[in-house]
């Protein structure tokens, strides 16, 4: 390919409503175009990238026994109904009617169609197991789409799905395609981890997510650096922080904390560690009956030390919390506890609620808590002699750094990463709801077992460049690079000899089973540079007829770290080689 044949439109600065580095640098770059909120053009430089991750996952899905289709974007809401979807997914699904007044949905996931296919056409289990995947558009009504690539509305995305006969041979399927997924991240060139997580809407029992490590990254990842051990913050368990409750060794006293509502405020007005409070949370749980009106409200209090955060995953796993939660407004608190939010605490409150103490606020003596008065607190506070043993004791708090690895190897540590795969073993939730059942070995019908995998194809170029950047643009893996080399041609329209040599070495090159781009457009030295310093091409060979007359090329790494004058001769294997030996990606 030469440049003066491709298409790229390159900018000095990005628009202003481009937040994230990915989205700044694709802007710049000329790899997309906005054509409306989360919707955009994928110009030929990202095309370029994206059809080189597509042929990685091929690669390794295929090796792996799996088997690519396709199904359609626009769904019939009948398949949704029969999962009882159709009503819970909520306004992330893109519906609309045809001419008949029938309704469908712009595909988010594929999990009600993938079934029909499999209760239509896997008869018995003999055809067992099965994988089929596809990579195909998707869209999301997200609420606020942003950060370019990374939360758009239109994406291309790789979802596959196993059916198997049992749970035993549903695990192997989901071990194989964990393994297929290690596999895609290291070839692709990315720092990640594989962390244990919630099943979350679609539902489910075994779950992993494929985390790119990045500054910017939206989600918390957990991990031991001395141990495998990675979760997500959502489902990362935290032990409790004290080997036992000690005995009760001050009295219990009401103090005034005029105007101090936070745990933070009052352990500084008392001079007492932060890690000596304890933190009130109230929340409601609501019963409707059949029509949907609410028939009865229960009240919660959830208590964490200070310094912890409430995890509302683990919250909702607790028994009378699963079917959902809110957080209780404040004619609720008042009435339940006497008092505005900001002073609530365990002892006494006026009307019956369950207390849910978090495991370490269980081990907890002499703590300070709300006096439900308004500018008060208890110091002194004990389970047992001052209020009664806490209803329910669990992991309620969110992991944090330092915390002892839940594995016994080690101490916590947290990074950011950015979600570019997730794995689920989903059981029969699918299968059931849809009665998709073969005939087993003995006869009789059986539900199949399925997990589901999902890789954000265009989700990975933005993660991939928020992991590899720096001040002059893009530092691509080299294995999804729009092309691996460049030969700038310096003077091109002024020197035959320059045109002579640049032409040799990229054809050489391309003979080399090299992906290259010749420069051919007669630009300056700096403009040509910082194009494709822009781009983020990973090796780039200069010919300038001053060069030729030392009888040198200029070779230049995208990320700096070599750099050599080479001979002619030499340069086309010199890149070559690199390629070879260009690192791949792994755990972080």
């Amino acid at each position: 390919m030469r440049a003066s044949q491709f298409h790229f439109n390159t900018l000095k600065e990005a628009p202003t409503d481009a937040e994230v580095a990915s989205h700044k640098l694709m802007l710049r770059a000329g790899m997309i175009r906005k054509v409306a909120a989360g919707i955009y053009d994928y110009m030929p430089l990202a095309l370029r990238s994206i059809r080189k991750i597509e042929a990685i996952i091929r690669g390794e899905l295929n090796r792996a026994g799996a088997l690519e289709i396709s199904m359609p974007l626009v769904q019939p809401a009948e398949l949704w109904r029969e999962s009882g979807r159709w009503d819970k997914m909520g306004p992330e699904m893109l519906k609309l009617c045809d001419r008949h007044e029938r309704d469908f949905a712009l595909q988010p996931t594929s999990e009600e169609v993938v079934t029909d296919i499999a209760r239509q056409e896997l008869k018995s289990y003999r055809q067992l197991p099965r994988n089929f995947y596809q990579i195909q558009t998707k869209f999301r009504d997200e609420r606020r789409p942003r950060f370019g690539v990374m939360r758009g509305r239109e994406f291309i995305m790789k979802d596959g799905y196993s059916f198997d006969r049992d749970a035993e041979a549903a695990g192997k399927s989901y071990d194989a395609m964990f393994a297929a997924y290690r596999g895609i991240f290291e070839r692709i060139g990315l720092a990640y981890r594989a962390v244990a997580a919630d099943t979350g809407a679609i539902g489910g029992e075994r779950s992993h997510e494929f985390q790119v490590i990045a500054a910017t990254g939206e989600d918390a990842i957990v991990y031991c650096p001395d141990s495998g051990y990675a979760a997500n913050i959502e489902l990362a368990e935290a032990l409790p922080l004290l080997p036992a409750r000690a005995a009760a060794s001050a009295p219990l006293a009401r103090v005034a904390t005029p105007g101090r509502e936070t745990c933070a405020e009052v352990a500084d007005f008392l001079g007492v560690p932060l890690a000596s409070t304890v933190k009130a949370l109230a929340l409601a749980s609501d019963e409707a009956d059949e029509t949907g009106r609410i028939v009865k409200t229960a009240i919660w209090l959830l208590l964490l030390r200070g310094d912890h955060e409430l995890n509302e995953v683990k919250a909702g796993k607790i028994e009378g919390l699963r079917a959902g939660f809110r957080f209780a407004n404040e004619a609720e608190i008042v009435d339940h506890f006497g008092s505005e939010p900001g002073y609530l605490g365990p002892i006494a409150p006026q009307k019956p609620v369950r207390i849910v103490a978090d495991r370490t606020v269980a081990r907890m003596a002499d703590f300070v808590c709300g006096a439900n008065a308004a500018g008060y607190h208890y110091t002194g506070a004990n389970w047992g002699r001052d209020l009664p043993e806490p209803d329910i004791v669990a992991d309620i708090r969110n992991a944090a750094a330092g915390d002892p690895s839940p594995d016994g190897k080690g101490l916590l540590a947290i990074d950011r990463g950015i979600e570019v795969g997730h794995v689920f073993y989903l059981g029969d939730k699918y299968s059931r709801a849809m009665n998709a059942t073969f005939l087993d070995i003995d006869g009789k019908p059986r539900f199949f077992e399925m997990g589901c995998y999902g890789i954000g194809v265009t989700r990975i170029l933005g993660a991939a460049i928020e992991q590899n950047n720096d001040e002059r643009g893009i530092v691509w893996p080299t294995a999804i690079a729009p092309f691996e080399a460049v030969v700038c041609a310096v003077g091109w329209g002024k020197s035959e000899a320059v045109r002579a040599e640049a032409t040799r070495l990229y054809e050489a090159l391309l003979a080399a089973g090299v992906d290259v781009i010749l420069d051919d457009r007669d630009e300056r030295p700096g403009v040509m540079f910082a194009d494709w310093e822009l781009i983020g091409v990973p090796y780039r060979l200069t010919v300038g007829e001053r060069g030729l007359k030392e009888g040198i090329v200029e070779y230049q790494s995208r990320r700096g770290d070599e750099q050599a004058r080479l001979a002619p001769s030499e340069a086309a294997g010199h890149v070559a080689d690199r390629l070879r030996t260009a690192p791949g990606g792994g755990i972080f």
